[in-house]
This record gives structure tokens, C-alpha cells and sequence, in this order.
């Protein structure tokens, strides 16, 4: 198609426009009443979802980590100890597992956690003993301070 003047070439944009309305009505077709059909009430329904959507990706992932806090929570008071106690001793100790891989460990591997939580005492109690002034380690837990000597 040839066009020899702007002004009609400017007016054949009709393609352009219509495949630009369905696509966003395809983002609205699930919504009640004239929203999924009526192009000026659909395009703010649209944004609005959208602007919701981003919204949830951050509260998801929030909501998540409380999840993991609570399970790894649960499993460390099963063992005698504290969550905020399990996860300091363990990022002393050099563990570098995160939240989500420690609460399915507590899940999934009970006897994996059960050693970790071994390992976060003996930590703490490695600690105790050198603010005593004890200087004695724990049997069977290395530490940067046996390397050391």
C-alpha cells in the first residue's frame, strides 16, 4: 500500500490502535461487568492490577521469610534453644545457610537440623567458656581460636 500524502498515511494507523486495545483487554478479561470490555474503564483497572501485582511480589516475599522464621522458630525450641540464640551461634560458627535452607532442613531433615543445633550450642557454650576465661573448647567443635593457638 502506497501513501502519497501524510495525512492518509496518518490516518491508516487503525491495525496499530486495535491490536493495542486487545492487548490490553486480555489483561482484563477476567474482571466483572463492563471492565473486561469497555476500553476507558479497562485501561485503569489494568494499571491498578499491575500496580497491585508489584505490591505483592514484595509483601510474597516478606511473607515468606516470616514463614521460614517461625518453622526454624519451632524446630530450634524442640532442641532447647531460642531462634535468635540458633541463628547467631550458627553465623558464628561460619554456617552459611540461609533462612529458607535451614527451615527445610528442620522440615525435610530433622537429624541435619538436630546437628546444627548441636553445633549453635556447643557455639554458645564455646562462648560462655571464653568470657569465663576458661580458654577450654568443647569436645569435637574447632574454632578459629583452636586454629589460632
Amino acid at each position: 500500500m502506497v501513501f502519497l500524502t501524510l495525512p492518509c498515511w496518518i490516518r491508516n494507523r487503525g491495525p496499530d490502535r486495535f491490536w493495542k486495545v486487545q492487548e490490553l483487554l486480555k489483561h482484563a478479561r477476567h474482571f466483572r461487568g463492563r471492565k473486561n470490555r469497555c476500553y476507558s474503564l479497562a485501561v485503569r483497572t489494568v494499571r491498578r492490577a499491575f500496580v497491585y501485582a508489584t505490591k505483592a511480589r514484595v509483601l510474597k516475599k516478606r511473607n515468606m521469610r516470616t514463614l521460614w522464621i517461625t518453622r526454624i522458630a519451632a524446630a530450634s525450641r524442640e532442641h532447647g534453644m531460642k531462634y535468635p540464640v540458633l541463628m547467631h551461634n550458627l553465623t558464628k560458627s561460619s554456617v552459611q545457610l540461609n533462612r529458607r535452607v535451614v527451615s527445610d532442613l528442620a522440615i525435610t531433615e530433622p537429624r541435619s537440623f538436630l546437628s546444627l543445633a548441636k553445633l549453635a550450642k556447643a557455639r554458645q557454650q564455646e562462648g560462655f567458656c571464653a568470657a569465663l576465661g576458661d580458654g577450654k573448647e568443647p569436645p569435637g567443635v574447632f574454632s578459629r581460636v583452636v586454629l589460632l593457638q
